[in-house]
């Protein structure tokens, strides 16, 4: 499964602006970790759709802090255990159709910084951030705090276009 496809149909959804990119990520896991468990969404995100000036990357990680225990034991029928979200996280990937950023002009928490906290272990992206509306150093910022950064090849221009679309 190419979850960095899903994540440019999350961007896609975004509805467009002038002054932000429309951005789009998935949250994977496989769990418990160590088994031959595929990989499910844990959660999807995209710019803008929760309320508040919001970003793909913080709308999924939001929306996998809300998972109920019951919905956790159906994404992973194969845990013998309940699993809260925070060990959830930790087991965590996200793909992300640009990379996360390390600074706000909102004076928002940056989404590199919830990726750090949520303690996801990998980050894959599609696009690095362009000098459009701030410098960014997202990438940078993950590796710093020990997360795993793998830029996905090929897919740069894709990713490009459809955060920069503005209908």
């Amino acid at each position: 499964m190419d979850f960095l496809q899903l994540a440019l149909a999350e961007a896609r959804k975004c509805i467009p602006s002038p002054t932000a990119f429309c951005v789009g990520c998935v949250l994977i896991a496989a769990y418990p970790p160590g088994t031959e468990a595929e990989p499910v969404v844990v959660a999807r995100g995209y710019s803008r759709e929760l309320e508040g000036n919001t970003h793909a990357e913080a709308n999924a990680i939001t929306k996998a802090r809300q998972l109920t225990p019951a919905q956790l034991q159906e994404l992973f029928p194969a845990s013998q255990i309940p699993i809260s979200v925070e060990t959830l996280l930790s087991h965590t990937d996200i793909y992300t159709t640009m990379e996360p950023c390390s600074v706000r002009t909102s004076g928002l928490a940056p989404c590199a910084d919830a990726v750090v906290a949520a303690g996801i272990r990998r980050c894959f992206i599609g696009v690095g951030e362009p000098d459009d509306f701030v410098k960014c150093e997202g990438a940078q910022k993950l590796k710093d705090a020990g997360v795993e950064v793998i830029w996905l090849a090929g897919m740069e221009e894709e990713c490009l276009a459809v955060a920069r679309r503005r209908e």
